[in-house]
């Protein structure tokens, strides 16, 4: 009898893992949130099971294209990213594929060239990749996003601009703001 090694082909690998999450992400959405346009499923004898698709694509948030997943070893990783109330992360860059989920809050992500997107609690969102952005918080509450990066083995998910902080954004309450260093 053969064994099933998934990480031997990491594209079957990812799939089965982003599928799963965002499988478990619909439900999450479903159980806090409410349903908004649910698939049908069969229940099983365990009551309704209803699926949503958040956001699907071949692309990011900005319209570019999604690179082809590496070749090496993956290594999947799910962050919990909690943004206090009117902070903002440091201009950074992922390398590799990711894509969240937003449960509470709200948050702006800017990209280098001015673009924004808006992520509202219950969204979907597929990241830019290799792309110069931040994110901030404009809210009073915090804003909490489950991240899944389809990353490679002993490679960082991001990287921050040396010395670098973006504009703060004209708001009120700007002497607010905090510019935070995050692992994200």
């Amino acid at each position: 009898m053969s064994e099933l090694r998934l990480y031997e082909n990491p594209r079957t690998f990812l799939l089965i893992c982003s599928t799963l999450f965002f499988q478990g992400c619909g439900l999450l959405c479903h159980s806090h949130c409410g349903s908004r346009h649910p698939a049908n499923a069969n229940s099983h004898g365990h009551g309704n099971v209803r699926v949503e698709v958040l956001v699907e694509s071949d692309s990011s948030w900005d319209g570019e294209k999604l690179p082809a997943y590496p070749t090496e070893a993956p290594q999947i990783t799910v962050k919990k990213v909690t943004i206090p109330p009117y902070a903002q992360l440091k201009w950074h860059l992922h390398p590799s594929i990711n894509a969240g989920y937003m449960i509470s809050g709200e948050i702006v992500v800017t990209a280098e060239d001015g673009q924004e997107r808006v992520v509202k609690a219950g969204e979907g969102l597929i990241e830019i990749v290799n792309t110069w952005h931040y994110g901030r918080n404009d809210g009073d509450v915090p804003a909490e996003i489950v991240v899944v990066y389809s990353g490679v083995k002993d490679r960082p998910l991001g990287y921050s601009k040396a010395n670098s902080s973006p504009t703060l954004p004209q708001h009120p309450h700007i002497q607010a703001f905090k510019i935070l260093e995050v692992g994200v």
